[in-house]
């Protein structure tokens, strides 16, 4: 495993400033790129293979510059974004940029509006490193708007969660399982360490909210915990989710899962995270507490997250005739 940079954090992989000139460093040879940042970026991007243009370097290199500032699934889903984003601005050097690019790549993605925003989120973040770097002299992302996302109201339902189940390999099966059996955030459920299993429970500390919980053990939760220890066999790591290596388990890596277990399931539009509102749900209807749960500041936060994704089950008027009527013409054709 590489050490991490001690200087040089705002350039990409392998590429160091030493005397006033930007070099490339592999295996102790150290490659010269240029005398500027842009030169040096271009010269990169054509020594990759990712096209004439610097901007592929550049939007990896700005997320790097800004990786402590983010939560650690924000910033795991944005080098998704930004490989993307690389290939699409691969002949782009950033002073090529113009707003109306941005806007062109905006309504790309205009069918998955989410998507759209993360992307639009990544320029910005980059563009701001840019002018940081005295790179480009504006941002041409200023004045770009989001994409209006509609809440979300899809909830799936149990026979469609055991579909993609039972298409899941054995890793998905144990997240999807500390996920609805926990109620939380993926990204607290792939940050479980082993020091938060304790004697009452496992411990969380959301990341997005700051609020801190122990969901108590179950006999279902401990069997998804005991078969989380087994799918590396013996192998030490600090968390209880991991890879083969003892690295934390990624959200790509999940994502990529999960997207690959709906699609032979043949379950559509289901996304990883319904999974937190139909724990939530489950356990309202089970008489159980899904504000506490979830760990949402008020009862009213709950019911805005759960409703809408419930579909309520309604009982009609009834007209006695016409139930009369029908029941009579069943009755004559069976004689």
């Amino acid at each position: 495993m590489n050490r991490p940079r001690k200087r040089d954090k705002h350039l990409p992989a392998c590429v160091f400033k030493r005397h006033g000139a930007y070099y490339y460093v592999k295996a102790g040879k150290w490659t010269r790129l240029g005398d500027t940042l842009p030169v040096a970026l271009a010269e990169y991007a054509r020594r990759q293979g990712t096209g004439s243009g610097s901007m592929g370097p550049l939007i990896m290199a700005a997320l790097d510059a800004r990786k402590s500032r983010l939560a650690k699934s924000t910033w795991e889903s944005y080098q998704d974004i930004a490989r993307r984003l690389s290939k699409i601005m691969a002949e782009f050097n950033p002073e090529d940029v113009m707003p109306r690019h941005i806007a062109q790549i905006r309504q790309g993605l205009s069918k998955t509006p989410g998507m759209a925003n993360r992307a639009l989120s990544v320029l910005r973040v980059t563009f701001a490193y840019a002018v940081e770097q005295q790179l480009v002299d504006s941002n041409p992302t200023l004045g770009i708007k989001r994409m209006e996302e509609h809440k979300r109201d899809r909830l799936i339902s149990m026979e469609e969660y055991k579909r993609i189940y039972d298409a899941a390999g054995s890793r998905l099966r144990v997240v999807m399982d500390l996920c609805y059996l926990t109620g939380q955030r993926i990204s607290d459920v792939l940050a479980i360490r082993l020091s938060d299993l304790l004697d009452t429970g496992i411990m969380f500390h959301q990341r997005k909210t700051g609020v801190r919980l122990t969901v108590a053990w179950t006999p279902d939760l401990r069997m998804a915990v005991k078969s989380a220890q087994t799918i590396h066999g013996n192998l030490r790591a600090l968390t209880l989710l991991h890879n083969r290596r003892g690295g934390p388990l990624s959200y790509l890596t999940v994502y990529q899962d999960w997207n690959a277990a709906c699609a032979l399931s043949g379950v559509a539009d289901a996304h990883l995270h319904d999974i937190r509102a139909m724990s939530g749900t489950a356990a309202e209807e089970q008489g159980l507490d899904p504000q506490k749960l979830l760990g949402h500041t008020s009862a009213a936060n709950t019911k805005r997250y759960l409703r809408g994704k419930k579909i309520p089950v309604v009982n009609g008027p009834s007209i006695g005739q016409v139930l009369d009527y029908w029941t009579e013409r069943a009755k004559k054709s069976t004689t």
